[in-house]
């Protein structure tokens, strides 16, 4: 049978182990990020501009006849050192190709050669603006835009562009006053508002933000973007209810918009508010039955409610329309665990490292539910494929130790517990329960030395000072096994319990007994 302790810091508890794993659903991964200003300008910064240009001006793409055709053209020209002629749309076509594709140099021949062609077109000097922005040459491209305000003074891309160097240099303040005045000129409201709205998020400006989001909504109700964006300003100063009231009134006058309803069940969740939560999922789903989103958060709010089973169903529509993913898996394991099905819970957990072996969660809530069903063989199989995968983990190594301990493996519980703290492991329970079992084997001295460790870290533990007593006791060294008794008791008598199940025989010592008993 295995050894057992009534105060020893043998059994691991679930609670020392750290659990973690990432979000599923992408929009609330990409909120993390938006949570932090340097990441907003990661993920947006120039970019927004570049792909702002490429949305407006292509109207088509090379899987066309058309396209092909000119790129073909050009790459053909460029072999046989000859000039062929092109009008300034094929020129933006393919420049825009070249910079799609990383193909910068190409990029820059096609911009010469159009503009030799058509040294007129604004639209081809805009593109020789964004190529230098590209390459840095922030004041070479400012010159250019200046050039180009004198001779076209209403052209809205000469000052989107300025906005674009002003913002790439972090001034956003700058960026939207040249911003502002394109929006006096644009064709393209909904474009203009958008790039506004980023700015004043880089700025933090939520509220005037989200009226330029608003107002591409107004243009363009389809707009998922400036929607989610929307919301993320209602969001980021936790006005849920805000949000609710938006997004109910926006879906009165568009009541087919199932991101709309995705939305408002967030925010429903983010409220508390479950039931209502659910409802909008719902709609979501009748209006697109392959929203995967929508069945994604529909069951993680049916398995917060303790509706397992019909969680569970909603996890696996999610895993019928996109590919696998371990964290679904991991949902659908847990609540199997909370119907107190483990077989099936085990069997998902581990679909769960199959998916993504570093996932360290299924791999502990696997072997725990092993553990609990007494299959200690299989447990410590998994978790040693576990430490395969990284073998400095201190939450695998602990859970290797707790089953090597069931298994009376005691040698190799030790060496795991000893990498453990090597690798970092700082709790107390870990460095009780290592010097447990070097008791346990007869390595008194080496008990005592990872005691002294111990209470370096962890200053004033009576368990620490327990444990130290009893084995200077058994070492014979009484002098230091009353002093570390005595502090013992001073901190806690009433722990003395600890002292008695671990060290029955010195317990019950006359002088040792006289001294606890003057304590008590």
């Amino acid at each position: 049978m295995p050894i057992k302790y009534q105060n020893c810091a043998i059994p691991i508890l679930t609670d020392i182990l750290t659990f973690r794993y990432e979000n599923f659903y992408g929009f609330k991964v990409l909120t993390k990020l938006l949570r932090n200003k340097r990441e907003i300008k990661q993920l947006f910064s120039i970019n927004t501009y570049l792909s702002h240009i490429k949305n407006r001006w292509i109207m088509q793409d090379f899987s066309n006849d058309k396209g092909n055709l000119a790129l073909s053209k050009f790459e053909r020209m460029l072999k046989s050192n000859r000039i062929f002629f092109f009008d300034s749309e094929e020129f933006e076509e393919i420049i825009y190709y070249y910079l799609d594709n990383g193909k910068i140099n190409l990029a820059k021949k096609a911009i010469a050669l159009g503009l030799a062609q058509h040294p007129m077109s604004s639209r081809l000097q805009i593109l020789k603006v964004e190529v230098l922005i590209l390459e840095n040459k922030d004041k070479e491209a400012t010159n250019l835009l200046h050039f180009l305000e004198k001779n076209d003074p209403q052209y809205d891309e000469i000052y989107i562009q300025k906005a674009a160097i002003l913002s790439k240099n972090n001034k956003h303040k700058d960026a939207i006053t040249q911003l502002t005045i394109a929006l006096k000129y644009t064709d393209d409201l909904v474009d203009v508002h958008h790039l506004l709205g980023m700015e004043n998020l880089f700025i933090e400006n939520f509220n005037q933000a989200k009226k330029h989001f608003t107002a591409c909504l107004d243009i363009n109700p389809d707009d998922y973007s400036a929607l989610y964006n929307v919301i993320y300003c209602f969001e980021i100063n936790d006005e849920f209810k805000e949000a609710i009231l938006f997004l109910n009134h926006f879906l009165d006058d568009n009541p087919y918009n199932e991101f709309a309803w995705h939305q408002l069940g967030l925010q429903y969740k983010n409220n508390k508010q479950p039931n209502q939560a659910v409802r909008a999922f719902d709609y979501a789903i009748l209006i697109d039955e392959f929203f995967n989103g929508a069945y994604f958060e529909k069951a993680k709010v049916l398995q917060t409610l303790g509706e397992y089973s019909d969680a569970i169903e909603n996890y696996f529509k999610t895993l019928r329309l996109d590919d696998p993913s371990a964290v679904v898996f991991v949902h659908i394991a847990t609540c199997y665990k909370e119907l107190k099905n483990n077989k099936m819970a085990i069997k998902y957990f581990l679909e769960a490292v199959d998916e993504d072996p570093l996932l360290d969660y299924a791999w502990l809530m696997a072997t725990e539910l092993l553990i609990a069903e007494q299959d200690f063989e299989k447990a410590l199989f998994y978790i040693k494929k576990a430490l395969d995968t990284d073998e400095e983990n201190i939450d695998y190594l602990n859970r290797l130790a707790e089953i090597n301990i069931q298994l009376n493996l005691f040698e190799e519980a030790i060496e795991a517990l000893k990498k453990s703290i090597l690798y970092g492991e700082n709790n107390l329970i870990v460095y009780l329960m290592y010097a447990d079992l070097l008791h346990f084997i007869g390595e008194y001295e080496e008990a005592v030395k990872i005691l002294f460790k111990a209470e370096k870290q962890f200053k004033n533990e009576v368990d620490i000072f327990y444990r130290l007593s009893g084995l200077f006791f058994m070492l014979k060294k009484d002098n230091e096994g009353f002093f570390y008794l005595k502090n013992a008791l001073l901190t806690n008598a009433e722990n003395v319990l600890i002292f008695k199940d671990l060290f029955h025989y010195y317990y019950h010592r006359e002088d040792i007994q006289e001294l606890i008993q003057s304590f008590i």
